[in-house]
């Protein structure tokens, strides 16, 4: 008699800014609670985050990484960056956040991580989905969460690339078509409703959760659980409240846990047990 196969649980990180560091909250306490992770795909933040984990950066580093940030770290924003974009409409460069990553990931390449990852981006120029599961991961992320209009894109194999939330923001097709069987998803995005003009991040952001609201539906459809921290007012700029949002994260995976069991025990609870390994561990 063959040997059962026990399902591939995956991530699917959506993005939504500095909101998508409740990522991190999420990571962490489905590694305390021994859920196990064996297939990451993100979308903007989500493909930021999602790559750093799979590349083998604990979330206690991520915490001690987010606390530190700042959107000059990550671009070259500038009081003169800034005149610049709004004067003459020179996109900030978003070349900083690519070795930042690179500087964490040791220039890993898709193939080396230590989790299975993919992540998206849109080709600005035809509108295509673009999707990266090999090569160096590093630009792949940077890709995926340049913001249009204010970040250049990244030019990539003749191609111009944009936020991958364009054209779909949170990945449960893509995770899927890297080997997982069982998708849990995390939606970061704010209540469109809620929207507040403060900055003009926050409306791009805006502009693009509204783009891919329809299609967020859809993904979310796919996922056989979903997460969504309740991030209230925190907008996809706030990356100085942190702290805030990885505490969401992980408040509103605390109590999910008690249905992601159940739903991982109905025929699986052999492989649940069975799947109590170390974080990072490769299947």
């Amino acid at each position: 008699m063959p040997e059962k196969q026990e399902p591939r649980i995956g991530l699917a990180l959506g993005g939504g800014g500095a909101r998508g560091l409740a990522h991190i909250g999420v990571l962490k306490v489905l590694e305390e609670e021994g859920v196990p992770i064996h297939r990451i795909a993100g979308t903007s933040v989500g493909a930021l985050i999602g790559a750093l984990y799979a590349g083998g950066v604990s979330t206690t580093e991520m915490e001690e990484m987010s606390s530190e940030i700042g959107w000059s770290s990550l671009t070259n924003y500038s009081r003169l960056a800034m005149v610049r974009l709004v004067l003459i409409e020179q996109p900030l460069s978003s070349k900083n956040m690519e070795v930042y990553l690179e500087k964490h990931l040791q220039g890993k390449r898709f193939d080396e991580l230590k989790i299975p990852f993919a992540c998206e981006a849109t080709d600005l120029q035809t509108g295509e989905r673009v999707v990266f599961k090999e090569g160096p991961v590093a630009l792949a992320a940077r890709a995926s969460a340049t913001i249009p209009g204010l970040f250049e894109p990244v030019v990539f194999r003749h191609r111009y690339l944009v936020d991958g939330g364009l054209v779909g923001n949170i990945p449960t097709d893509l995770v899927s078509l890297i080997g997982a069987d069982v998708i849990i998803a995390v939606n970061v995005t704010s209540d469109l409703s809620r929207f507040e003009p403060k900055n003009i991040i926050a409306t791009l952001n805006q502009a693009i959760s509204i783009q891919s609201e329809s299609k967020s539906q859809e993904e979310l459809s796919r996922a056989h659980f979903v997460i969504r921290p309740q991030l209230g007012d925190i907008t996809a700029m706030d990356l100085a409240r942190s702290a805030e949002c990885i505490d969401a994260g992980s408040l509103a995976t605390r109590r999910a846990i008690p249905g992601i069991k159940r739903l991982l025990m109905d025929g699986h609870l052999e492989t649940l047990l069975r799947y109590q390994r170390k974080p990072h561990e490769k299947v």
